[in-house]
């Protein structure tokens, strides 16, 4: 194949785009000229590697080795690749090395496994947990228990046959009876059911159909990496986004073996959700995180902190009793993350418990360690864990003394309690290096970090609902505002450290997009104008008044009353949430009395027009939306728009954000993105991996209502922050801005100059005259 010429190394902006088959590389290749024309320099594309056939995401991956048929194949993503350079763009792709699908019908690999057992030579592939039960892998695929569907199994051709599933039978066990023949396989099929308490292989969070995959074998991840290290050695690829890496045994050294395979020549952000003060590990060979903690900063620096502190009181009101722990963070997140280590990961903790169990009778030291003692201790140091996992370095930051304290105060017997110390010691590497204990020590943090994602992510978030913007993965429910000064010592840390970081607003996985999310943030600044919108909604009867505050509170973000879209949101929000109802058990009487609600009332009614104070709303909607977007768009590190959010972009959980792209109507963000992104191109310099930030200072009555930074000297951005309580205030008054020296025109318009310089002061009611936000370059001599 020939080789295509190398892009810069750092791209000045990407644009992601999901792939399905409904949006084939084909239709990425015609969308080429539009996404160029906004000034990216790299198309984003999920996951290209075959996947289960009909799949709307990719992360199914089923063959390594090659490029995904139902997208075009390798041909389709060269053509891709190719038309994409002729424009000026670049391919960064979504790598998945953390699981497959355990899909044994189409994962190849997996089903020699079950073919030929641990003599398989792609039994080295899978964590699989031989010590549990009677050895065999489980495989929870039946939809009840198996006397009840036996009749309905089938042999034939050398495999067993049910409702369009396929599984490989042992060789020479095909004539056997069928309970036989059953009981003679390396796999044991099962009831679903049985997968959240005897699954014995690693899976991705608690979803049994994605099975993990043991990329730190040198044979395995090559076997697995061949396809990309090609394609970024043809220059196909130019950068990679490493999908869910807290999944892997060790993210750095497989990162590290990744840098070495790919020869340092990609951009490569990981998926590393950071939470709260934490940072990337600087020894990461990569450019820095796929921009969730970007998000939580700029999403913060908009919220009001006074006015979310009224809103949770609000909340607390309105929601009473139906509020989970009386409506306090803490406690709800605490609490879901003992329901979820007891209950969605026990599969995954009694694993831990029959390493520890082993580690300890082989030890003359450790013995007489009562097998519950150490499942308590692990239960409670996990639920312990404040980041979703440790690492090479840093691990006592995580497994600290005063969480070992707390881990302890569960025992009744302190005696008992000694089984806290040996689990630490063990997830922190002091206890032995054999390979019980450094399987010990891996999966300890693999599972830390599905506890998280699980019980905060997808749980906690669902339960405490005060303000819904501040509810995305990497974000701080219990503390959403984020001061000026907070956010400008985030950017002066990015731009000295990492700044090749990705940054987002929205992505695949948000549970709401930036502009839903804008609306509701505005609440914040106006709890009583919400708590009057209740009241006015109060006659569409609710199943329970959570349900009431999250689905009319979704739905005044949407903005648009669209029973289609919004039931779905709302009924996955009462599953995940798991108070009333859940996806494994499902109460259908409650399920159904919130599909009525949805459909009559935040599905039926226009919420943002209901009353002349929520259609008042609607500039300083469009102030906070314009003004996070040209901060993540100018503040340092890569700015990547997902599909569709050049413009107005209304969306919800997925699977509704994952809809095809499609051109749609330019509006003043097209105009804002084409200025900000055409700025990033002509002046590399500024924004680049030597670019400076300058955080600057209104002053004034009004100066907290101004986020204005300077890059390397060149550009300026100014922005409006909470434009609802700049107006009750009474606006910018004299309010003032010292721009650095020189010349300077704004980008927005075209027309208008200023004058830089510490004499010169520049009025904000002047600057924001005509828009919320501004975008200053400086001129030549």
């Amino acid at each position: 194949m020939t080789s295509l010429p190398a892009l810069p190394a750092l791209p000045t902006a990407t644009y992601r785009l999901q792939l399905q088959p409904e949006f084939p590389f084909a239709a990425a290749e015609r969308a080429v000229p539009h996404l160029a024309g906004l000034g990216v320099s790299h198309l984003h594309l999920s996951p290209v590697l075959e996947a289960v056939p009909g799949s709307t995401h990719g992360y199914d991956v089923t063959d390594h080795g090659s490029v995904r048929t139902e997208l075009g194949g390798e041909a389709g993503l060269r053509a891709l690749a190719a038309t994409a350079r002729a424009h000026g763009l670049g391919i960064v792709v979504d790598l998945v090395p953390n699981h497959m699908a355990a899909s044994p019908r189409h994962n190849r690999p997996l089903r020699e496994v079950l073919r030929d057992g641990p003599d398989s030579p792609y039994a080295r592939w899978f964590d699989i947990d031989r010590s549990a039960g009677d050895g065999r892998l489980l495989l929870p695929v039946l939809p009840a228990r198996l006397p009840e569907v036996k009749d309905r199994l089938r042999v034939s051709g050398g495999a067993l046959h049910l409702d369009g599933q396929e599984f490989p039978l042992r060789p020479g066990t095909e004539g056997l009876p069928l309970d036989e023949l059953l009981d003679a396989q390396w796999y044991r099929l099962g009831w679903w059911r049985l997968a959240r308490t005897e699954l014995n292989y690693r899976r991705f969070f608690t979803i049994s159909e994605l099975i993990g995959v043991r990329v730190e074998d040198p044979e395995v991840f090559a076997a697995t990496h061949a396809k990309i290290v090609e394609l970024v050695g043809d220059g196909v690829v130019e950068g990679l986004r490493i999908d869910h890496p807290d999944g892997l045994a060790d993210p750095q050294g497989y990162l590290e073996d990744l840098a070495a395979a790919t020869g340092g020549r990609c951009w490569t952000v990981v998926e590393k959700i950071l939470t709260g003060p934490e940072t990337l590990p600087t020894d990461w060979p990569v450019a820095g995180t796929t921009g969730y903690d970007a998000l939580r900063h700029l999403d913060g620096v908009f919220t009001d902190p006074l006015g979310a502190a009224e809103l949770t009181d609000v909340y607390r009101e309105f929601v009473g009793k139906a509020a989970d722990r009386g409506g306090l963070w803490e406690a709800t997140e605490r609490r879901a993350a003992y329901e979820v280590v007891g209950h969605d990961l026990a599969a995954e903790t009694a694993v831990l418990t029959r390493l520890a169990e082993r580690i300890c009778a082989a030890d003359p030291a450790l013995r007489d360690h009562a097998p519950w003692a150490l499942r308590t201790a692990i239960r409670e140091l996990l639920v312990r864990v404040p980041v979703y996992r440790a690492y090479r370095t840093g691990d006592e930051d995580v497994l600290t003394p005063e969480a070992a304290r707390g881990a302890k105060a569960a025992f009744a017997v302190p005696e008992e309690a000694a089984a806290v110390d040996v689990v630490r010691a063990l997830a922190l590497g002091t206890l032995g290096e054999g390979p019980d204990h450094r399987a010990f020590r891996a999966r300890f943090a693999q599972t830390s970090s599905a506890l998280r994602a699980k019980s905060v992510e997808d749980t906690a978030f669902y339960r405490y609902t005060p303000l819904l913007s501040a509810n995305e993965v990497g974000g701080d429910a219990g503390r959403p505002a984020v001061s000026t000064e907070e956010f400008h010592a985030y950017c002066l840390r990015i731009a000295r450290d990492w700044p090749g970081t990705g940054t987002v607003l929205s992505t695949h996985d948000t549970k709401r997009s930036a502009d839903v999310r804008a609306a509701i943030a505005v609440l914040a600044q106006c709890p009583q104008v919400w708590a009057e919108l209740l009241a006015e909604v109060a006659g569409v009867p609710a199943p329970d008044a959570h349900v009431a505050w999250t689905a009319w509170q979704t739905a005044f973000g949407f903005g648009i009353p669209d029973a289609e879209r919004l039931g779905p949101a709302i009924l996955k929000s009462v599953r995940e949430a798991g108070l009333r109802t859940s996806w494994t058990e499902p109460d259908t009487e409650y399920e159904r009395a919130v599909a009525d609600f949805a459909a009559a009332g935040p599905g039926r009614i226009p919420l943002r027009s209901a009353s002349e104070a929520a259609f008042t709303l609607e500039p300083h909607i469009r102030a906070h939306a314009l003004g996070v977007l040209l901060a993540q768009l100018t503040m340092p590190g890569v700015p990547e728009l997902y599909q569709n959010t050049e413009r107005e972009y209304r969306a919800l959980v997925d699977p509704d954000n994952r809809a095809p792209f499609a051109v749609g109507p330019d509006d003043d963000r097209t105009a804002l993105v084409r200025a900000a992104l055409r700025l990033r191109r002509e002046r590399p310099e500024a924004f680049g991996a030597t670019g400076t930030y300058t955080p600057l200072t209104a002053e004034g009555p009004a100066a907290a209502h101004c986020l204005a930074f300077a890059r390397s000297g060149e550009v300026v951005t100014a922005v409006t922050r909470l434009s609802l309580r700049l107006s009750e205030e009474g606006g910018w008054q004299d309010t003032e801005l010292v721009l650095p020296d020189g010349r300077w025109a704004d980008v927005l318009d075209g027309v208008r100059e200023f004058t830089g310089g510490p004499a010169t002061e520049l009025k904000l009611a002047e600057l924001f005259a005509e828009r919320p936000v501004a975008l200053l370059a400086r001129l030549g001599d």
